[in-house]
């Protein structure tokens, strides 16, 4: 009764020790990451209306954008992500109209200190009002006006 199971056990073993390894050398080696893979977020600042629908379709209110609307047009300040709360279900990818909203293929987003976590996409200023905007927007005020 033990003899057949041991051979049984060693016949596995030895199959198994001659067979392809499944495993590589992490750092030196990466497998290839399929396309659909979800990682990191990035933003195209241009493409990005600052309209807000992605962090409306987010289910955990990750994404916080801060907007200023420069003559007629909205400017996005401040994009960040509280990658913490982040599902990667990729519902604020889906939702952006203007396709700015992307995932790459990064996968080592770890940090060492809590504070350094929340994704950053976007910071800075608004544009200063040209004349030429302040222009274009008493247009359309006096458009919508009549």
């Amino acid at each position: 009764m033990f003899g057949k199971g041991l051979v049984k056990g060693m016949q596995i073993t030895f199959k198994e020790f001659w067979s392809p390894k499944a495993t590589i050398q992490y750092p030196e080696h990466q497998n290839p990451i399929p396309d659909r893979y979800h990682g990191r977020f990035t933003l195209d600042v241009d493409k990005c209306i600052a309209c807000g629908m992605c962090a409306n379709a987010c289910p955990n209110k990750v994404i916080s954008l801060q907007k200023q609307k420069v003559g007629t047009k909205q400017y996005l300040t401040n994009y960040v992500m509280k990658i913490y709360y982040c599902l990667f279900c990729g519902l604020c990818v889906e939702s952006c109209p203007k396709d700015a909203l992307h995932f790459s293929k990064v996968i080592n987003m770890n940090q060492y200190h809590f504070s350094d976590i929340p994704l950053v996409l976007v910071q800075r200023e608004a544009p200063a009002v040209t004349a030429e905007s302040e222009v274009a927007a008493s247009k359309t005020s006096d458009k919508e006006g009549e």
